[in-house]
């Protein structure tokens, strides 16, 4: 399995921090937080990894270099023009993830969250079903949550259900086919993911797992400094 970490925002809430530093090159327990996703995923065997960054994005690679110092791969996705949002990253960096018309599914990971969650014991996509999320309790920033979740199927919350719902965690197993785009290089557009996990969710293509392993999504210097502490 490959996997992707996402690491081209320009973490607006987290200046000044970030105005000479990339958000995932912030550092935890003394480590940039992107390293941290490094050494679990190689801890899980998972050894071919694909990068995309564009704020400072040299900075990444500088200090990443191809991962050999791991025992892992890492190719980059430099989107220059500037980040395309999440889908649209991971949409320019599909070439690198999958085949032509290959549908092994790709572990996406946020390079801003902090988790020590073992990437070892994934589990297997089921045919009917186009991604895999990974839910957490609702954090004191998101406390209306993303999605509710049951029987291993995640769904849109409405009004009428009065349901308790979820955060999305930043990690999620995909198929190419979950973006509903050609493989190609070119010609790729800005698009945010949070409408293809709606559109997804609402046809029932989505299974899901709560997270109960420590996750924090390190949005604010506020909320990096307390993880720190």
């Amino acid at each position: 399995m490959k996997a992707m970490i996402l690491a081209a925002g320009r973490g607006e809430r987290m200046k000044p921090l970030t105005d000479h530093c990339p958000k995932p090159m912030l550092t935890v327990a003394g480590m940039p937080l992107i390293e941290h996703h490094i050494i679990k995923l190689a801890q899980a065997g998972i050894k071919d990894i694909v990068i995309n960054h564009a704020w400072l994005g040299e900075q990444i690679e500088n200090h990443l270099k191809d991962g050999s110092q791991w025992g892992v791969s890492i190719k980059y996705s430099a989107e220059r023009d500037g980040a395309l949002e999440t889908a649209g990253g991971i949409i320019k960096a599909l070439p690198l993830l999958v085949a032509d018309e290959d549908e092994e599914p790709f572990l996406v990971i946020n390079g801003d969250v902090f988790t020590d969650f073992s990437f070892e014991h994934l589990p297997k996509l089921a045919d009917n079903r186009l991604a895999h999320l990974w839910l957490v309790t609702n954090p004191e920033h998101n406390l209306g949550g993303d999605f509710i979740f049951e029987d291993n199927v995640i769904d849109n919350p409405t009004p009428e259900q009065n349901k308790s719902t979820y955060t999305f965690s930043g990690i999620g197993l995909y198929r190419a086919s979950f973006f509903n785009s050609p493989i190609q290089k070119n010609n790729v557009q800005v698009l945010a993911l949070g409408p293809l996990l709606r559109e997804n969710a609402e046809l029932g293509k989505i299974s899901g797992s709560l997270l109960t392993s420590t996750w924090t999504d390190v949005g604010t210097p506020e909320r990096l400094a307390q993880l720190n502490n």
